[in-house]
């Protein structure tokens, strides 16, 4: 039994499926089945059985994912406390959705371990509904994105860190780019440009399109925030997009706000991590950083994203002070 097939067992678990945990992982669904088939036969238990809807626990299963999951969070604890002893950064794992890590992580954690020394910082994309496994397993210090709720967030701590607001956009030659109170289902059969985060179910942005049901096809989906912004100029759809960074893009002309009933939608972004007493000291600098007016002037640039590909896990872009 080792560490590798507990965590893959407690992904799976967590996350539903075979897939999704490889995804996490970084490593391919085969190599998951595998390290599952292994911890199935040492234990002599099915461990997970597949369900109508996903993968179901076994009596054995069940009692194993918290001992499994805390097996894997002393590894943590045991791998971060080496690394003090032997005078190496702490390192902070960032799990962002694709629109924060593309505009607002970057440029926050640059100020950050610019001012914290000895941390440096990880940033990868992922989706919302993942962000809770992460950070019980260990996979992730903190996440940025909605607010985590549900069974699955047990425990962790989300509190606000920012205000923005939702507007529409679209290119100045737009049908309805001069309408005056367009009503939202009047987009509903329009093309919806949007980065990863905005197709997915569980952020407000995908709440929105659910609530417009607007058709899976009449989706696009782009590999970051600012090529669906320039989409959008070029004719190809309408996108949502925040205010205050698609600024330039609208003070320049290239692309309109489109005059949508109830628009701008104000929303917040959150911070999740583990509760108080099981953050490393680095993550409570982080959470006491948030609070400062470099902080907030940082997340509050205007001057360009990162392109959200860069930020796939495993693969990370680090900084460090």
């Amino acid at each position: 039994m080792t560490l590798t097939q507990l965590e893959a067992f407690v992904l799976v678990a967590r996350l539903g499926s075979v897939k999704a945990a490889a995804g996490v992982l970084g490593v391919t669904e085969p190599a998951v089945s595998g390290a599952l088939a292994a911890l199935r036969l040492h234990l002599g238990d099915p461990l997970l059985t597949r369900a109508p809807t996903g993968m179901a626990l076994t009596a054995g299963g069940q009692r194993l994912v918290p001992i499994a999951s805390q097996m894997i969070n002393l590894a943590a604890e045991a791998e971060s406390a080496i690394r003090q002893a032997q005078g190496a950064p702490e390192r902070l794992r960032v799990a962002a959705t694709s629109t924060v890590a593309e505009f607002v992580a970057p440029p926050l954690l640059a100020a950050f371990t610019a001012r914290v020394k000895a941390v440096e910082a990880n940033v990868g994309v992922s989706p919302s509904h993942e962000m809770a496994a992460l950070l019980q397993e260990r996979l992730a210090d903190v996440c940025f994105g909605p607010r985590l709720a549900g069974e699955q967030s047990v425990g962790l701590e989300s509190e606000p860190i920012m205000r923005y607001r939702l507007i529409v956009v679209a290119s100045p030659a737009h049908r309805q780019a001069r309408v005056e109170g367009i009503p939202w289902k009047a987009l509903a059969h329009e093309d919806w440009l949007v980065d990863p985060s905005g197709a997915d179910s569980s952020t407000e942005v995908g709440m929105l399109l659910d609530r417009l049901r607007v058709p899976p096809e009449r989706v696009r989906v782009f590999p970051s925030q600012s090529a669906a912004w320039a989409a959008a100029a070029e004719g190809a759809g309408v996108a949502p997009a925040i205010l205050h960074l698609v600024s330039r893009d609208l003070d320049r002309g290239a692309l309109v706000r489109l005059d949508v009933v109830s628009t701008p939608v104000d929303l917040l972004w959150y911070v999740s991590t583990l509760p108080r007493e099981r953050r490393s000291p680095g993550v409570t600098m982080l959470r006491r950083f948030l609070g400062t007016p470099e902080a907030m002037q940082s997340m509050h640039r205007i001057d360009g994203g990162v392109p959200a590909s860069r930020f796939r896990p495993p693969v990370y872009v680090t900084l460090w002070s």
